[in-house]
């Protein structure tokens, strides 16, 4: 992928999913939802990942999917009410989820490494180190992984912003 104009774009279903990808979904359907053969890379730990072409990762919970994770630069770009999620200054964005929050009533949330989410809405926003800059790198997450604080501690920390 290129320039945001080239991204691919996704839409944000709280509580559903992002883009193609609906929670729930095995690695099957995640795979076919990406029209790819499969996961360019898999890994183990408390959560099965896998890493597809493009910046998308995807995390399951007991072959499930339950958090997708886009890179900041080459992944596809999901907007929140205008506010491009991948690829922003971070201070930037933690901004925009608290006015978005104060706004809108959402749920604030800070992870044990000091991300910020929206809760209600399954957004989580961590920062990527991309050569000498830090930008944002959006994780959409089920709710009861951010609802239990067993899973919000088990969420994926690569790329974490402490």
């Amino acid at each position: 992928m290129g320039g945001d104009a080239e991204r691919e774009r996704w839409k944000l279903r709280p509580g559903v999913g992002v883009g193609p990808l609906q929670f729930g979904m095995s690695p099957a359907e995640v795979a076919r939802a990406l029209s790819v053969p499969g996961p360019q890379v898999q890994v183990g730990g408390p959560y099965a990942q896998e890493d597809f072409p493009d910046g998308v990762k995807a995390f399951y919970d007991v072959g499930e999917l339950a958090c997708v994770a886009l890179d900041a630069v080459t992944g596809p770009q999901v907007f929140l009410s205008g506010f491009p999620l991948a690829g922003s200054d971070p201070e930037q964005g933690q901004q925009f989820l608290l006015d978005h929050a104060a706004e809108h009533g959402n749920c604030l949330l800070y992870t044990s490494d000091d991300s910020l989410s929206l809760a209600d809405l399954g957004v989580l926003l961590r920062s990527q180190q991309v050569g000498a800059a830090r930008l944002t790198r959006p994780l959409f997450v089920k709710e009861e992984w951010l609802d239990s604080e067993c899973f919000r501690d088990r969420l994926p920390l690569e790329g974490a912003s402490g």
